[in-house]
């Protein structure tokens, strides 16, 4: 089987899997990580069919909706590639990527790393800040019932993993307990570039919610 059919079936089971996902980490979600990385990794020394296949699967099943649990996401991308007989070396890497690309990951002590993870961690990053970062912020935070914001409520800079997975604070804490500082932990210069202006585009949002709010 060749690259091209690889991502149809890839996409597809995708786009079956995720039809009634949250609209923050549904398809089209999956479609900006894709493009995102697609275009990153034509600047980097990397395996393109690792980086698309690990951008199509990284959230097929996302810990977050299966209450916390950080292997079924993992567990269920190499099932699917064993399916469609993906070489095992490409399907244990996406496995890998999947498994530690996430900012809670970014909690524990760094145990993997290569260059097709940098190129899908800095892809993904992407759509969680700019313009699609604060509607996918607000759309989780609706679907989970949060709070808009709430000034008695301060962001908590120093949480442990544990307290960041189990947070229910309002969705604007979550711009600084996370989305403005992925700016800084980019891992390309492609990524970096990109992730300036929609870091600005935050910035100039939250001053403005903060003079109507005021």
């Amino acid at each position: 089987m060749d690259h091209e059919q690889i991502i149809e079936l890839t996409v597809n089971f995708v786009k079956e899997t995720l039809k009634n996902a949250e609209g923050g980490h549904d398809w089209w979600h999956i479609d900006r990580v894709w493009t995102n990385a697609k275009h990153i990794a034509r600047h980097e020394d990397c395996d393109l069919l690792t980086v698309e296949l690990a951008a199509l699967l990284h959230d097929i099943a996302d810990s977050k909706f299966h209450n916390g649990d950080e292997e079924i996401g993992p567990a269920t991308a190499s099932k699917f590639l064993k399916s469609i007989n993906v070489d095992q070396a490409v399907a244990d890497h996406v496995a890998s990527i999947i498994k530690h690309m996430s900012f809670k990951a970014s909690f524990d002590k760094a145990g993997f790393h290569s260059p097709e993870l940098a190129v899908v961690q800095d892809a993904d990053r992407l759509d969680a800040i700019g313009a699609i970062g604060i509607a996918r912020a607000f759309t989780y935070g609706g679907h989970k019932g949060r709070e808009i914001y709430n000034p008695e409520i301060k962001p908590q800079l120093n949480m442990t993993k544990e307290q960041y997975k189990n947070t229910t604070a309002p969705t604007i804490n979550h711009f600084y307990e996370k989305l403005l500082l992925l700016k800084d932990k980019m891992n390309t210069n492609t990524g970096r570039e990109m992730a300036l202006q929609r870091h600005a585009f935050m910035e100039h949002f939250l001053k403005q919610f903060y003079g109507e709010v005021s």
